[in-house]
């Protein structure tokens, strides 16, 4: 993080032709207030040194006894610490360990690592998991809360007594028809197979992403920061327009599609009816969730759900450098998930739909952006992805070791242990039955995506997140919707339910009541 951050401000004065000072001025003043923490930075840093260089010198990164010396930049001839280190000008900022130490911004910290560990919203009075707050896994995660103060009303339920006298359901659907007496509720959703979608996920579901003009200085103003607030208390997450549960127009390029959308294009009564449960980094996701309650679903008074479960990479992906030995067997898939399927069992509604998507394949990754610049190195022409790469895998902090590395052997086994646990999941799909839901299988259709971007006239990399080069971008969740779509349609139609014939007089009534 603060070779990232002092990457920026050392180009703001290149580009601007300005002191190390006048950068850093420049940056915080495109920042909003409560997060210029950088002011205690810029008395040690110099234009001739770089970032990594002052990253040491502020004990920010550090190289342990007898490991390698990581770094982004090639290093710099003469001796980093006897030439630059100012011991009296950068102790003020000894300190802080780490953001959270910050004054400012330990208030924040503490509310972000509370809705990490527990995966639900921060502020939810009525405790029925659903928030009429946006950010802090509210409802960008979840169906927008309609009374947080009543918990039997939530998103999903059915309706009570037919929504006659409030919205229970928080569809928007409620009342009486005055031209026949029918409760709303009754007349367009009775039999409509509503149903919501759920998505139990990893960091791409999640929609990880870190907006490339956040460090990409010739383009860098204070619009660009104008979504940091959000994107800090969303994890640097996006789910609003991911590839599952999306609902929002993309303010990040490309266009939001999801399933959850054209689930309620299909039928009006799912309104509000999703539920995002993933996570940055989560190592075997469906062990780890089943033990916990992040699920929102009442087995005998919500409506059922369309389960996806898409941990597309996390199984074989780590920052270890012994990577194969820490990815997850063959044997540990089988019987986690089937453990995860039996919980799942006892808290769905009957009637429900799970979906496992098998793992990507990651060597698309590498062959398409391994020689490319990165926003970081494109001013200079200085950092390309494997430089990237190579210092993520340095610090041990690479979100995938096996397939963000120049060592091709070690990309096909990743890859090829990713093929034996897809398999895994079509072997389950294909043998296991269970009670309240029945199974399915699909490949991630990274190819498929591919092709059709192809169509479109679009390069293969722009499928990839540009900052972090790991990632699928908005382009690919999008395209990706479309494909899973099309694949339901035509061999699992039981799965969406039957179109509501109603849904054009759901919307006049709606827009006639102004959109409540």
């Amino acid at each position: 993080g603060c070779v990232l951050v002092v990457s920026v401000i050392e180009q703001l004065a290149q580009w601007h032709n300005s002191t190390v000072k006048a950068a850093m001025e420049r940056l915080c003043n495109y920042i909003p207030g409560k997060y210029q923490i950088m002011r205690h930075m810029f008395c040690c840093i110099d234009r001739k040194t770089n970032a990594d260089v002052v990253c040491h010198s502020l004990k920010l990164c550090k190289q342990d006894p007898g490991q390698p010396l990581c770094h982004l930049y090639s290093p710099p001839k003469v001796s980093w610490f006897s030439t630059f280190f100012k011991a009296t000008d950068c102790a003020s900022f000894m300190g802080f360990s780490s953001v959270c130490a910050f004054p400012l911004l330990a208030n924040l910290c503490e509310k972000i690592k509370y809705v990490m560990r527990n995966k639900l919203p921060f502020e939810d009075f009525d405790g029925d998991k659903f928030s009429t707050f946006p950010t802090l896994r509210g409802y960008h995660w979840r169906g927008r809360d309609c009374n947080d103060k009543n918990t039997t009303v939530y998103p999903g339920r059915r309706p009570d007594n037919w929504d006659v006298q409030s919205d229970s359901n928080c569809n928007g659907i409620w009342g009486v028809d005055p031209k026949d007496g029918i409760p709303y509720e009754e007349k367009f959703c009775k039999g409509a197979d509503s149903q919501g979608v759920v998505l139990f996920g990893d960091s791409a579901g999640a929609h990880f992403h870190i907006p490339p003009e956040w460090m990409t200085v010739t383009q860098m103003s204070r619009k660009s920061f104008a979504n940091l607030p959000m994107a800090f208390t969303n994890e640097l997450d996006w789910p609003q327009f991911s590839e599952i549960t999306g609902f929002l127009n993309s303010t990040i390029g490309g266009w939001t599609d999801s399933l959850y959308l054209r689930l309620r294009r299909r039928n009006r009564c799912n309104h509000r009816d999703l539920q995002n449960i993933s996570q940055n980094g989560m190592l075997r996701f469906f062990h780890f969730f089943f033990k916990h309650y992040y699920l929102a679903r009442n087995q005998l008074l919500d409506n059922p759900a369309i389960v996806i479960y898409a941990t597309i990479g996390n199984d074989v992906c780590n920052g270890n450098r012994d990577t194969l030995a820490h990815m997850t067997t063959p044997k540990a898939m089988f019987s986690n998930v089937l453990q995860a399927l039996r919980y799942l069992d006892s808290c769905l509604p009957n009637g429900s739909h799970v979906i496992l998507t098998g793992l990507v394949d990651g060597r698309f990754l590498w062959d398409n952006l391994h020689d490319r610049y990165h926003p970081l190195g494109q001013l200079n022409r200085d950092v390309t992805y494997s430089q990237l790469y190579a210092f993520l895998n340095c610090l041990e902090v690479s979100p995938c070791s096996g397939w963000l590395t120049p060592n091709e052997t070690l990309r096909n086994l990743t890859s090829e242990r990713a093929l034996q646990l897809s398999n895994v999941l079509k072997e389950i799909a294909g043998s296991e039955k269970f009670a309240n839901f029945d199974v399915f299988y699909m490949d991630f259709p990274l190819r498929q995506t591919a092709e059709e971007w192809h169509k479109m006239g679009g390069e293969p990399w722009q499928l990839i997140e540009p900052v972090d080069g790991f990632h699928p971008s908005q382009i690919a969740a999008a395209l990706g919707t479309s494909i899973i779509w099309q694949k339901m349609l035509h061999e699992w139609p039981q799965v969406l339910g039957k179109e509501n014939p109603f849904n054009d007089q759901i919307e006049a009534i709606f827009k006639d009541q102004g959109g409540h």
